[in-house]
């Protein structure tokens, strides 16, 4: 935005007083107490604070209500623009299963699953004679692994299906479930998509993300080792097809999983991604930059044959948990901070020394990431990052992405959903 010479107004709940984003706004609004649904999550507060600051949009960034199509739409009747797909393109591809079935008429590969929510055990039980064990139970109503059951065993199904249903329930007041059949060790590959207001449709390429703990993920790369000229071209004009079809705008993922030389349809990630910076590195495209401008009614300038990979990068999520205790959240106050650098190397905070993380909210407090001519360049230079990185006060993840990076299977690429 400073680039932009665009004035900022940012909010915060009464725990995030002293954060970076904060600081570094043109002007910032408290807008309630810790709890999300006091502050991060009262939209009403939200907007009324955009219309009372004079301000013209609003990004959501990539927590909380970046993806809700109510949001969305409140944020376009307020006369305000919301920085992000319209609040049709919204419902439309965050709902799970209306996305499966945009995308099965548009003869693009599909895990097998239902294109409709199960509402009894008879129609799970039926799939899994069908199409054979393991299937996957999934709320249809949202994602992040809430809810996801893995079945391996018929007497496992009812447990597992009055399991998925309460927590999404509870999660996303939906109880709705669909089921898929279970790939095993695949890998997750998505695609970036820029689209603007008239039609032009392009994609920045790939990252891989199988690197995943509880279906979240911890390491992101691009290009992805697994993909030759032939397959990128295929499943990166498969996620431009995808988005032309759900009349999309903005910046936006399509998430494929995909195992022996076979990709199929898995999801659309209807906004900005906390990997983003990963493509940034590759192609050279500042995407919070032209997600403004295409909300502006700006045209897109550039065309797919403009966009090109160059290099290899790299992205590790740093989170204050404590990896050798089950992953606990370990929020509290950093005591001594030193972020690493010199060539090829990216750190994206919201922390700084002195500072409390608060414990109320996601454990994400900074993306560390790398840019190398190959993919060994950039683990190397990734493994040199990590060495320099210093954070005292609080556990993180440092460790096990020290771990990672050393290990011959990552090394070498060899690595799955499971690894």
């Amino acid at each position: 935005a400073k680039e932009l010479s665009i004035k900022t107004v940012a909010v915060y709940s009464q725990a995030d007083k002293n954060a970076l984003h904060v600081k570094l706004a043109d002007e910032a609004y408290e807008i309630g107490e810790p709890e999300p649904l006091k502050s991060y999550l009262n939209m009403e507060r939200i907007i009324d604070v955009a219309l009372k600051s004079g301000a013209e949009a609003i990004h959501p960034g990539y927590g909380f209500l970046s993806q809700n199509p109510i949001f969305a739409e409140k944020v376009e009747k307020s006369g305000l623009i919301f920085i992000g797909p319209s609040s049709d393109a919204l419902k439309k591809m965050g709902a799970k299963l209306e996305a499966r079935e945009l995308v099965s008429k548009l003869n693009i590969p599909l895990i097998p699953g239902t294109l409709k929510p199960v509402s009894n055990l008879e129609d799970v039980e039926e799939f899994a004679e069908k199409f054979g064990l393991p299937i996957l139970i999934k709320p249809s109503g949202g994602g992040g692994g809430i809810g996801m059951k893995i079945v391996r065993k018929l007497d496992d199904i009812k447990t597992a299906f009055e399991i998925s249903r309460s927590e999404a329930l509870a999660a996303f007041g939906n109880p709705e479930i669909y089921i898929e059949k279970y790939i095993e060790k695949p890998r997750h590959i998505e695609f970036q998509i820029i689209a603007d207001n008239y039609g032009n449709v392009i994609h920045l390429y790939e990252r891989e993300c199988s690197i995943q703990r509880r279906y979240q993920k911890l390491v992101e790369e691009s290009p992805s080792i697994a993909l030759n000229d032939e397959l990128r071209k295929e499943m990166g004009e498969s996620a431009v097809n995808i988005a032309k079809a759900a009349g999309y705008t903005n910046a936006g993922t399509v998430e494929f999983l995909f195992k022996d030389n076979n990709y199929y349809f898995l999801e659309m990630n209807t906004r900005l991604q906390v990997e983003h910076g990963v493509t940034e590195l590759v192609t050279g495209i500042d995407i919070v930059k032209l997600q403004i401008k295409i909300a502006a009614d700006e045209k897109l300038n550039l065309a797919q044959e403009d966009i090109k990979q160059r290099g290899w990068a790299m992205e590790i999520r740093i989170n204050a948990e404590d990896p050798l205790n089950n992953f606990t959240p370990n929020p509290g106050k950093i005591i001594k901070y030193h972020e690493p650098g010199g060539p090829g190397v990216r750190v994206d905070s919201g922390v700084y020394e002195g500072y409390e993380i608060p414990g109320y909210y996601d454990s994400l407090i900074s993306k560390l990431m790398v840019w190398g001519s190959t993919r060994s360049e950039a683990v190397y230079r990734m493994q040199r990052a990590i060495s320099e990185y210093y954070i005292q006060g609080i556990e993180t993840t440092l460790p096990l992405h020290s771990r990672i990076f050393h290990d011959p299977d990552f090394i070498k690429g060899t690595i799955h959903t499971q690894y």
